[in-house]
């Protein structure tokens, strides 16, 4: 499991790295807030408790401790916006990923909820970034993954609509241009 998977499912690792961030008196206008683990391709009673413990607690204990602690900040500078990275799997169901797909309609779901909930100014958006060639496609989709996007390409088309939300975006579910269609995975 990456490292920032680890500090994100962490509430105190979390609380600690926004208070060092208050230290060096910064708080950031925008934060892409990611967590991604998915379990391996199988039927939910072919998931053991533990795989499945672990993608919600990353994907959607991790987004929630973010917002937790980085939604004050940017409220009290009047600004912000935070981008939870949701999934075409977060409004759509996909066999054999369930765990998964469960984890990102939660993200979409806490959203929307927090979206009502911050001040003007602030605005918090659920991104589905379409579908990209990296190892996480690779564990789902083998040898068809390579067909996809490279994450250089998504990064620059990203990266550009990323920076021109604005607080009036807030509580949006949006979707990289293109975001590409899977392949029925039964």
């Amino acid at each position: 499991m990456a490292t920032t998977q680890i500090l994100q499912r962490s509430n105190t690792k979390v609380e600690e790295f926004a208070r060092a961030i208050v230290e060096k008196e910064f708080v950031p206008n925008i934060i892409v807030n990611n967590a991604a683990l998915i379990n391996r391709n199988g039927k939910i009673w072919e998931v053991d408790a533990q795989e499945f413990d672990n993608v919600i607690d990353t994907n959607v204990k991790g987004i929630a401790n973010i917002m937790r602690h980085f939604i004050p900040l940017m409220i009290s500078k009047k600004q912000g916006i935070i981008i939870n990275m949701s999934s075409i799997s977060g409004r759509t169901a996909h066999a054999l990923c369930s765990p998964y797909c469960a984890s990102k309609w939660a993200v979409e779901g806490v959203s929307k909820a927090v979206a009502k909930e911050v001040p003007e100014g602030v605005a918090i958006v659920s991104l589905d970034p379409g579908i990209i060639y990296t190892d996480m496609l690779v564990s789902c989709l083998g040898h068809f993954a390579p067909q996809y996007q490279s994450p250089q390409h998504w990064a620059s088309k990203a990266a550009t609509m990323i920076l021109n939300l604005t607080p009036l975006d807030n509580g949006a579910s949006l979707a990289v241009e293109d975001p590409g269609t899977l392949p029925n995975l039964e």
